[in-house]
């Protein structure tokens, strides 16, 4: 209902204020006004709900702002004046175009995510409200960034054999503007490190040119700055030519980060070998003076593989990616890096670690391009805001600018490995998985396995030392157009100690949910659907194939004796992984009794995070118990050869019986592939001229891990590139012994083979 005033909240008293009856699901009213997005798919939106709950678009950009984005659904008077005011303290002015649609300008920020937003047509009153999605500026797609080309040049431009002309090129439809302004602006960070005067600060500098023609493309000769600079980490920015020189908050387009070579004095460009070995030697000596921030970061994962797998603490770093085939520039030789998604506890370090084609980890005591931990980690880290939390920039000048100094302008490479030098793998502990997947069945973190055919909502993991909650839902589904005795998994939801609350459901394709509100990837899709990280380091997967939804939970050791819930308790130990939630073990012998001790673990109205905005959601789950005690399942199949579809699914399941319980009771062989992992042995062989190093057969174990060691084809060639051997432990040796006595046998010449030998 709508309320035209509501005198306890001033800041809203001049509009109509919307209320979200949310008593259906906590209990009691909200006593305050609300822009719940679930009123507009219950049709219980008050009218002018969106005048004040703002859609936008694009929603997102760089963090280094000057992106104009429309209001939607709005209608403001002609040619007036927009103040948008970000995070309750930034105030930039936009504009009402000729249709009458207001305009935000996104501001310059130190930090990414959702950032609130208010709107004012005055300049006093604010209240519209919506929120904007600050990219980090590495991840912007690239329409929507200058390009310097041929990046190498300015890389190393004032280098020897590198001058002349330099090239920007930019898309011209993002600003509609005929003429701009091309500027150069500097970051650096004030004050002493670690400290509460240690600020940021991005500065505008100097224009390189004003009324650039609008064509897409400046090129220009550089000319060294007269004085020494305090900036040698900068980007250009494109902004209209009516703007006024270092003016804030204007549209712009920005080239990416980059070290300033072609800005640095004169100097530079006479002898670049030594003026960079001297700042690499003062890099050196402030390093000393700074925290050791080298003890409290996590160690690497051993393989590309583990690292990949690994989801919940490491994710994809944005420069070196197989996936987009990056050139990987500051890491030759290796094919894939990955960094450590929380920065660390007290310094806010970052964790980079890097892989070869072979999959085993690039060392800095081996080669330039080794995995090198950061003093700021690359995404920053909340609260942001300070040093060295900015995301990207602080990176840049605490851990690459100095790699040019030292490796890439001069031959110091020694003095920049010793302060970042690889972490390996020697403390490096996989995380334990807990899977859901089929009609549904659970695979617990300590690999029992059970099949739960109950339809409500139930609590899949607790982590009280976290405050981590992950809850399932699940319902009926209609193979081949007919009901099932059984269920799937339809929703996942999870927050982790005050965190927003995320959710992932299904209804032929994933939709994300983030404080209930669904969310769009048309812009943003490296943020897809497909995991989700929390500060504890655990990590969800969520795939869906066929109308069924499949969730990997994966937990690190802090976890362990510290879980409860469907997928049991986290130790080692599956002869304790079904246990009530009063703490008691539960005796299971039948398909009966696992369904009776999963009705237990059902979560109740006031615990549940799942949003409810359909009528049927409302009505089979909100209003419904939580454990539909009406629903029997088929808790066993006849698998009678007469079955019509029994020679099909003997061939496809073999003697997974997930796989034949699945298919006999669906009649649905949509999701089986998945389903016949489980149990499956893989036999190697390599090809011609390629020898076989460890086991030759491994089998998928009901803990979600392939059985045995890794398994290599290495070539006969036997180079370095691909003949990396562990001899951890006696199988390691084994094989070594194995690529000795092949080298003796083909008689080839110990100048020609190099061996990698991890010990």
């Amino acid at each position: 209902y709508c309320s035209p005033r509501v005198p306890w909240v001033s800041v809203l008293a001049e509009r109509p204020v919307c209320f979200v009856n949310e008593s259906r699901s906590v209990g009691v009213g909200l006593t305050t006004c609300s822009c719940h997005a679930t009123c507009e798919s219950l049709f219980e939106c008050c009218e002018g709900y969106r005048q004040f709950c703002l859609q936008i678009s694009p929603y997102s950009g760089t963090v280094m702002g000057g992106t104009d984005f429309r209001i939607l659904q709005v209608e403001f008077p002609p040619l007036g004046k927009v103040y948008c005011r970000f995070n309750s303290e930034i105030i930039t002015t936009g504009y009402v175009d000729q249709e009458g649609k207001g305009h935000c300008i996104s501001p310059l920020l130190y930090e990414t995510g959702w950032i609130p937003f208010e709107v004012s047509s005055d300049g006093t009153t604010y209240n519209r409200s919506g929120s904007w999605l600050a990219v980090h500026h590495s991840k912007v797609n690239s329409q929507f960034k200058s390009i310097l080309e041929n990046s190498t040049k300015w890389q190393y431009y004032g280098t020897p054999g590198t001058g002349g002309s330099l090239t920007l090129k930019w898309n011209s439809s993002f600003i509609m503007e005929s003429s701009l302004n091309v500027e150069l602006w500097g970051y650096r960070e004030k004050g002493h490190p670690y400290s509460d005067n240690w600020i940021p600060e991005w500065k505008y500098l100097y224009s390189l040119r004003k009324a650039v023609p609008n064509n897409a493309s400046f090129t220009f000769f550089p000319q060294p700055a007269k004085v020494s600079s305090d900036f040698e980490v900068g980007v250009l920015r494109l902004s209209p030519s009516k703007a006024e020189d270092g003016e804030r908050d204007v549209t712009a387009i920005w080239s990416p980060v980059h070290a300033l070579a072609w800005h640095l004095e004169e100097i530079f460009r006479k002898n670049s070998a030594a003026w960079a070995q001297e700042k690499c030697n003062s890099w050196h000596k402030a390093e000393e003076k700074l925290p050791n921030f080298l003890s409290e970061i996590i160690d690497c994962p051993c393989t590309l593989a583990q690292a990949r797998a690994d989801t919940g603490r490491f994710h994809t770093d944005y420069g070196c990616d197989i996936e987009k085939g990056s050139v990987c520039t500051y890491h030759p030789g290796a094919v894939h890096c990955v960094r450590a998604i929380q920065a660390s506890p007290k310094y806010a370090a970052g964790q980079q670690c890097c892989y070869d084609a072979s999959g085993a980890q690039v060392l800095t005591a081996d080669s330039i391009g080794g995995s090198t931990p950061d003093r700021g980690h690359d995404w920053g880290s909340p609260p942001f805001k300070k040093p060295p939390r900015i995301p990207g920039v602080s990176h840049w000048l605490y851990d690459v600018i100095s790699f040019y100094y030292c490796c890439l302008w001069s031959n110091n490479c020694h003095l920049y490995f010793l302060h970042r030098p690889s972490s390996d793998c020697r403390t490096y502990k996989p995380p334990r998985v807990g899977t859901v997947f089929g009609d549904p069945h659970f695979v617990t973190f300590d690999g029992s396995n059970f099949t739960f055919n109950g339809k409500g909502e139930y609590y899949l993991l607790q982590a009280t030392h976290k405050n981590l909650t992950i809850q399932g839902r699940t319902q009926t589904f209609l193979p081949n157009g007919s009901l099932a005795n059984a269920t799937r998994l339809s929703s996942v939801v999870m927050q982790e100690a005050g965190s927003d609350i995320i959710e992932v459901r299904t209804s032929g394709y994933l939709e994300v949910l983030l404080n209930q509100e669904v969310l769009s990837f048309s812009e943003q899709n490296w943020n897809g659907p497909e995991g989700v990280m929390f500060p504890s380091g655990a990590g969800v997967e969520v795939r869906e194939t066929g109308g069924l939804m499949t969730v990997n939970i994966l937990l690190s050791v802090d976890f362990e004796n510290q879980t409860s819930g469907l997928l049991g308790t986290m130790n080692g130990n599956s002869s304790d992984d079904f246990v009530y939630p009063n703490g008691s073990n539960a005796e299971l012998h039948s398909p009966k009794d696992y369904f009776n001790f999963g009705a237990n673990w059902a979560i109740t109205n006031e615990s549940s995070l799942f949003t409810y905005d359909t009528e049927d959601l409302q009505k089979n789950y909100l209003f419904a118990e939580k454990h539909d005690m009406a629903f029997i399942p088929v808790f066993t199949v006849d698998d009678s050869q007469e079955d019509p579809i029994y020679e099909e699914m003997l061939k496809l399941c073999g003697l997974n019986l997930f796989c034949k319980y699945d298919t006999l009771v669906s009649r649905n062989f949509t999701f089986i592939y998945f389903i016949s992992v489980l149990g499956a042995t893989v036999n190697f062989t390599c090809k011609s001229g390629y020898m076989l190093t460890g086991p030759t057969e491994r089998t998928c174990q009901p803990n979600g891990m392939w059985s045995g060691s890794r398994t290599d084809c290495v070539s006969g060639k036997w180079s370095h590139e691909n003949l990396r051997i562990g001899t951890e432990n006696s199988q390691g040796k084994k094989q070594m012994y194995q690529v000795f006595s092949e080298i003796l046998k083909n008689k080839q010449s110990s100048s020609s083979t190099i061996l990698h030998l991890l010990w």
